[in-house]
């Protein structure tokens, strides 16, 4: 088996054939409304690590990798039912389910092992913590891997939207770096009882998405 970081760095990259490009996870409808412009994308994006990923995707991740490490499928399945039951609307669960069904059968496609078998379908962090598992990656680097991964993939949707041009983007993207590594150590004192979130904002820009009449993203 390679190196784990190489397996790290194959698992957060952009090229990866998910389909997570797709997706503004609502930033679309949220600049088309002029919610958000290019004063206020850093919050916006910073809102989404510490309010967002801070306290459901990386929490979970965490969980699934201490359940998969001690061959707890129950556990895999619980949180993969917690995350989906997070998604506040039709397309922000649609989206989740899609990206997390590509990389389960990309993982499928690149390993004859069996993978585990779950109530339904495999959120996007279930599949990418059942891939950490399997490449050996630890919880330490995967926590910053798949924050990095959402925020790159958040600067590149902003990007065509606001639109950004390049260097200001890269700019960006390197003024939020530094908060990754507080992102993760504030999910990983999130306790059970608290891994969950509402974002009634992200919600509402979602719900209204659905109905916009030009899209370039799916959500």
């Amino acid at each position: 088996m390679a190196d784990p970081r190489l397996h790290q760095l194959h698992l957060s990259s952009p090229s990866l054939p998910i389909g997570a490009y797709a997706y503004s996870q609502g930033l679309e409808y949220a600049i088309e409304a002029g919610w958000v412009d290019g004063d206020d994308l850093q919050q916006w994006l910073l809102d989404g690590l510490e309010l967002g990923l801070a306290q459901l995707e990386l929490p979970a991740l965490l969980r699934m990798m201490q359940g998969l490490e001690h061959d707890e499928i129950a556990a895999l399945d619980h949180w993969n039912n917690r995350v989906l039951a997070n998604r506040e609307t039709s397309e922000l669960l649609l989206e989740d389910e899609q990206i997390g069904g590509a990389l389960w059968r990309l993982l499928g496609q690149l390993d004859p092992a069996p993978l585990p078998t779950l109530q339904r379908g495999p959120s996007y962090v279930t599949a990418y913590a059942v891939a950490c598992h399997r490449w050996g990656i630890e919880a330490d680097d995967a926590l910053p891997a798949f924050a990095y991964s959402w925020l790159e993939n958040q600067v590149s949707a902003a990007t065509k939207l606001v639109p950004l041009g390049q260097s200001d983007a890269q700019r960006l993207l390197v003024s939020l770096l530094d908060r990754i590594p507080d992102v993760c150590t504030r999910a990983a004192a999130v306790i059970d009882a608290c891994i969950g979130l509402s974002l009634p904002g992200l919600a509402l820009a979602s719900c209204r998405h659905e109905h916009q009449h030009t899209r370039l993203f799916r959500s």
